[in-house]
């Protein structure tokens, strides 16, 4: 069930907020439970026991870890164990092709990805000190969330302990969880979906008439169709958390105004990155055992970002790709930025996340490959009429999307807020209802509403 969907809007959440806000705080985690496992089996029942097992041993494990009295060994077993199924559901069919051996077909478990790192990031904090949770409806709670079970942001245990526990919903959070939730929304519909079908326009023509021009036209349609998809989810789920009473970790800080690679991986899918910091590259002794540890761990932590993407050679090249860039910004490139003016290193990084794209919009590294010989005019194509007549149609929503990528809309929002008249939040409530008046206008007729990280 995607957020952006009638269903969703219309019939689940309602229904949802109704049965949370209509019991006493003490069994609202048990209403949010149940809603989770209803959200998560309403598309797939056959991985919801999955799920459910997934619960059971992580609760047992995180009481075995802050009981026990080898709390390693218990440690060790939660982290094989979640690694071991995410691996088998997510990579055994990849590395069995590879090995000519036979392949399963299984789909993929919406949103795996996401709460096995919720799992171990709960484990290894109990492991670390963290009081872990008696109450085995809260732990089912905290790892099934459907507010961002499906694509994040990835919440830590220790960022949601208290408030599992205990949390109160007012007026105000609730309100600002439903803007944020509705402004979510607006961008998912009408500005990700609109990329989406401008990127997939020039795609089609890859090999077969896509010029140059065309090539980065579309890619830079890729890169603002995966923010906006991808940020939307993340301000959904926000919105959704603050409605509930949970404050989840911003997830995005407008990566494409970064002035380098390293600058961009500190702005978007902040959750992830912030992840294999904390539980991979740290504890791997990130920076504190000379250079050649350093790049060794920078490799580990990249190609293991690649693998957590999709099993597939395009996102072990995409990876590898941000490995070979950080490394290089950290051994010399980062000096020679550091003397640039703004602009230049702004372009620098923009560029480079664009060629870095190609790998991530492509199912395969071979059509990866030939996008990138079309970008580069190996193809003996510059330009084609239908691509300026394509660019010229999409001249205005590429320059709100484009302005949509700055922090300027959200300031204005903000400078609007902080007026706080009676007619101001007027005027605010009915820019949202509008807006969500005008995105349902657009479920109910569209046929293209895809949300690109379902697939990771």
């Amino acid at each position: 069930m995607l957020f952006s969907s009638v269903e969703f809007l219309f019939f689940f959440l309602p229904l949802s907020l109704a049965l949370y806000f209509a019991v006493p705080e003490r069994l609202r985690n048990g209403i949010l439970l149940a809603t989770s496992l209803v959200f998560y089996g309403w598309g797939e029942p056959r991985y919801l026991l999955l799920m459910v097992a997934t619960v059971a041993a992580n609760y047992l494990l995180g009481l075995l870890v802050s009981r026990a009295k080898r709390p390693r060994l218990w440690l060790t077993v939660a982290v094989v164990g979640n690694l071991a199924l995410l691996g088998f559901f997510k990579y055994y069919d990849f590395f069995a092709a590879s090995a000519s051996l036979p392949t399963l077909g299984l789909a993929l478990p919406v949103g795996i990805s996401f709460y096995t790192f919720q799992a171990l990031s709960y484990v290894i904090d109990v492991y670390r000190g963290e009081r872990p949770l008696r109450n085995a409806v809260s732990f089912g709670a905290y790892i099934t969330m459907f507010p961002q079970l499906v694509a994040g942001p990835i919440v830590r245990y220790g960022e949601v302990a208290s408030a599992l526990r205990h949390r109160t919903s007012s007026a105000d959070r609730i309100a600002a969880g439903s803007l944020r939730f509705v402004s979510g929304l607006g961008k998912k519909v009408l500005l990700a979906n609109a990329a989406g079908e401008v990127f997939d326009y020039f795609s089609a023509m890859t090999g077969n008439g896509l010029g140059t021009l065309g090539a980065w036209v579309g890619i830079v349609f890729y890169a603002l169709q995966i923010y906006f998809d991808f940020s939307a989810y993340s301000d959904m789920a926000i919105g959704l958390g603050h409605i509930f009473g949970f404050s989840f970790p911003e997830n995005f800080n407008y990566p494409y105004c970064a002035v380098s690679i390293r600058d961009f991986w500190t702005k978007w899918h902040i959750s992830l990155s912030s992840w294999f910091r904390e539980y991979l590259y740290i504890p791997l002794g990130g920076n504190r055992k000379g250079l050649p540890r350093t790049v060794l761990n920078m490799l580990i932590v990249w190609t293991l970002t690649g693998l957590w993407h999709g099993a597939g050679w395009n996102f072990l090249a995409w990876g590898t790709y941000y490995f070979l860039l950080l490394t290089a910004e950290r051994l010399f490139l980062g000096k020679f930025l550091a003397k640039l003016p703004r602009p230049l290193r702004h372009l620098y990084t923009i560029v480079f996340v664009l060629i870095g794209w190609v790998f991530f919009a492509h199912n395969s590294l071979s059509t990866a490959l030939t996008y990138l010989a079309t970008m580069f005019g190996l193809s003996g194509r510059a330009v084609s009429d239908g691509e300026l007549r394509a660019l010229v149609r999409n001249a205005l929503p590429l320059g709100l999307m484009l302005i949509g990528c700055t922090p300027a809309p959200r300031q204005m929002l903000y400078r609007f807020l902080r007026e706080k008249t009676a007619s101001g939040r007027i005027l605010l409530t009915v820019g949202t209802l509008c807006l969500l008046f005008l995105c349902t206008a657009y479920l109910a007729d569209a046929s293209y509403n895809p949300f690109l990280y379902f697939r990771f």
